[in-house]
């Protein structure tokens, strides 16, 4: 497991100076042959956002299908529950719970800016409203706006490169995500860790005032569906050492074909797929 890096403390002592230059060198000159950039540039906001852009084509794929066990852990009790996912682009994604029974059925459709859930219990579709898009998801600590913001980091946010680290002998990417002045988003800021082959190894969110509110880390990544992908990953509040959500993928296949009609409210309901 990648452990994220503390914060950078300024090097005093003038003695140090030439090695901390040769340093910052080095770890920009290097991860920008990699990506295509000029040697000896500075990477731009543009070429920030490509990396972010990057990334989530990867981990999702031109269409994706999943089956995930979702692990709600508290200090006092622990739950399960097994989720079906289907994705195409940024836009669209569906998500169907299988097990336990009791929420069986449950499922979430995303289609541009708009969401809906359906609840089998009431036979009832409802759509998500602007205002609720931060609360919680299923009582995880995934909140509505998780599972709809691939497209939303990538058209409400600017990048910028903050800095270089490593992991496995390859160089992570730090990325510092704000959003537009006008951009309708939930958090101040967004800091995502994504590794050369644009692998996210984590991402970090803020509120309005910069405070870390949550953290998303990945780990234990393989070959899953024909590429390297994380098998484990865990959403957990700031301060909350005992709390957080897992995300165990059982299995995971990218670009495929979709049969028409599988993003609609009608597939919403129905579970024969």
């Amino acid at each position: 497991m990648w452990v994220l890096p503390e914060r950078r403390r300024y090097k005093t002592f003038a003695c140090k100076c030439i090695w901390f230059f040769l340093l910052v060198v080095v770890c920009w000159v290097l991860p920008a042959a990699k990506l295509g950039f000029a040697s000896g540039e500075e990477i731009s906001a543009e070429e920030a956002g490509k990396i972010v852009q990057a990334s989530i084509d990867y981990y999702r794929g031109k269409a994706s299908t999943s089956t995930v066990t979702m692990t709600i852990h508290r200090s006092d009790w622990e739950r399960a529950m097994t989720i079906k996912g289907w994705t195409r682009g940024q836009k669209e994604s569906l998500f169907t719970i299988l097990a336990p029974a009791k929420d069986r059925g449950n499922a979430t459709l995303k289609k541009g800016r708009e969401m809906w859930t359906f609840n089998p219990k009431v036979n009832r579709t409802i759509k998500i409203p602007p205002s609720m898009m931060s609360q919680s998801w299923m009582g995880s600590d995934f909140s509505n706006n998780d599972l709809a913001k691939s497209d939303s980091i990538l058209e409400d946010y600017s990048h910028r490169l903050m800095g270089i680290d490593s992991h496995d002998g390859k160089k992570v990417y730090i990325v510092e995500s704000k959003p537009h002045a006008d951009a309708p988003v939930v958090w101040g800021m967004q800091r995502l860790y994504i590794r050369e082959d644009y692998i996210l190894l984590a991402e970090e969110f803020f509120d309005e005032d910069l405070q870390l509110v949550k953290r998303l880390t990945s780990e234990d990544i393989r070959m899953l569906g024909g590429r390297l992908f994380p098998k484990i990953w865990k959403m957990q509040k700031a301060g909350k050492t005992d709390e957080y959500t897992q995300l165990d993928y059982q299995e995971i296949a990218f670009d495929i074909d979709l049969p028409p009609g599988v993003f609609t409210l009608s597939s919403l309901k129905n579970l024969r797929r």
